[in-house]
Order: structure tokens, then C-alpha cells, then sequence
């Protein structure tokens, strides 16, 4: 039997616990990754979400910060999570399955607004996690397992609206989309979604800065789905809910998911 996967940076859970419902009740995904949940772990409102089936969590949370959860229908046990750069961030947790893959769910740094790390510390913060994780993933391959989240990059020309305005821009500069293609290669992971739709512009993030964003239409594939190469055949089915950013007081992203064809 297989399973579907949702990852989505809700922007704050328990502002949009509403519209978490919402997506669980049309999309009913066996599993959703949340990231910038922004909740301590006892406050994320579980109680609605349990009503529609969503009895497992698993998460890591602060006040107002960070915060990563794994929503699910499916039995799952926590996999524990890495201090990514050991500042004490919630940016990272790890759910087991019964069937033994482990999900990763990743909130990688922002970066702030300047792309250098000697006036930016953001940047420099940025830059280090996506360092460290290439570095981790180069000394423990990772098998059986997929990683999700918000990672903050759009690393290949057509994951932007458009490539050339946005090489100076945080989220698509060289060093930023070289450093997380090196760190997808060094664990041999599989980007999902562009195994699924391999060619052609993709976003699943609109800022809310634009008046019209849908009409603009300047959106950065922020979002990713990665498998480890043993699975990765698995994966299919790989879709964005553009529709979503649209919803009353959304998110500035949009749900990415994909399927898998492995028993549970």
C-alpha cells in the first residue's frame, strides 16, 4: 500500500491550525511535514487534527521560532533530530515508520537579505548548515529515508522566476544552490519532485510582498522531497498545491507532495 507525503512551512501553526485542517480534510495525505510551526511542542493545537485521523506526532518546537512537526495517520516512532550548527534551533526532526524509513524534516536558515556572510551573520549561519549537512551526509549515506522541508534554496535556474535577476538575490546565489546540489550529492539523494516533473519553471513560494502574487507570479522553489537513491524508484505522483498560497491569511508557501509505493 502506498503513502503520500505533504511538506509545507505553515508560518505559524496554531495561527493557521484552521488551514492545516483544511489541507488534511481535501488532500488527506497520510503524512505532513510542517516547518516555522513557531510553537512550543504542548501548544501546536494536535486535537483537530487528531479528529481527522492524525493521532502520531512527532516535533521539535520553540516560542515563536523555528519549529518542525511531523503530522501522521500512519504509526511512527520519533527518530530523534541533529542541533544543526549547535545553536539549540528547532529546525530538524526524524519519524521512523513501521516499515523503517525515516523521514527528515528540515528547516534550513533563511539567510536574511544580504549575501555575505562578513556583514551577514544570517548568511554566514546559512551557509554552515547547508555545509554541515553535506558534511554529515558524506560520512553517514543515508538509506531508506526522505527529507523534506522548507530548505531555503531554489537551486536550479527554472526553480525561479527568473534566473538571472536572482543570482545576487539569497536563496538562488551560487554558493547558496551549489553548496545544497553538493550536499543532495554527497548523500545521494534524489530530488523527487524534478524526477516527477523534470522540466520547466516550478515555485512553491510567492512573497507576501507582492500585491498580486498570482498575477506576478515571481515565485522560488523553496520546498523540496528528496529520497535516498535505494527508494527513490518509489517516488512518484509529485505535485505543488499552488492553489493554496490563495487561501484566506496563507502561508507564503505552498505544500509540495509526492507518493510512495513502499508497504506500511
Amino acid at each position: 500500500m502506498p503513502f503520500t507525503l505533504a511538506t509545507w512551512n505553515i508560518n505559524s501553526v496554531r495561527l493557521r491550525a484552521g488551514l492545516v485542517e483544511r489541507l488534511l480534510r481535501e488532500e488527506a495525505p497520510d503524512i505532513l511535514c510542517l516547518q516555522e510551526c513557531k510553537s512550543p511542542v504542548d501548544l501546536i493545537p494536535t486535537e483537530g487534527f487528531a479528529a481527522l485521523g492524525y493521532s502520531w506526532m512527532v516535533a521539535r518546537g520553540q516560542k515563536g521560532y523555528n519549529g518542525v512537526a511531523i503530522l501522521s495517520r500512519l504509526p511512527l516512532q520519533d527518530a530523534g533530530h541533529i542541533d544543526w550548527c549547535a545553536k539549540g534551533d528547532a529546525r530538524h526532526v526524524a519519524a521512523r515508520l513501521e516499515n523503517g524509513v525515516v523521514i527528515h524534516n528540515c528547516y534550513v536558515p533563511a539567510g536574511g537579505d544580504v549575501p555575505d556572510r562578513e556583514v551577514n551573520d544570517k548568511f554566514g549561519h546559512k551557509l554552515d548548515f547547508i555545509a554541515e549537512m553535506r558534511d554529515r551526509f558524506r560520512g553517514e549515506r543515508p538509506q531508506r529515508a526522505i527529507l523534506v522541508g522548507d530548505l531555503n534554496i531554489a537551486p536550479r535556474p527554472d526553480d525561479v522566476w527568473n534566473h538571472r535577476q536572482l543570482l545576487k538575490i539569497v536563496s538562488h546565489t551560487p554558493v547558496e544552490t551549489d553548496g545544497l546540489n553538493e550536499a543532495c550529492a554527497e548523500g545521494g539523494w534524489v530530488d523527487i519532485t524534478r524526477q516527477d516533473i523534470p522540466e520547466g519553471q516550478l515555485y512553491s513560494w510567492w512573497s507576501y510582498r507582492a500585491r498580486d502574487w498570482d498575477a506576478a507570479d515571481k515565485g522560488r522553489r523553496l520546498d523540496h522531497v528528496w529520497a535516498s537513491q535505494d527508494i527513490a524508484g518509489a517516488g512518484h505522483g509529485s505535485r505543488i498545491l499552488r492553489p493554496v498560497r490563495g487561501w484566506e491569511q496563507p502561508s507564503d508557501h505552498a505544500p509540495v507532495l509526492a507518493t510512495f509505493d513502499l508497504a506500511v
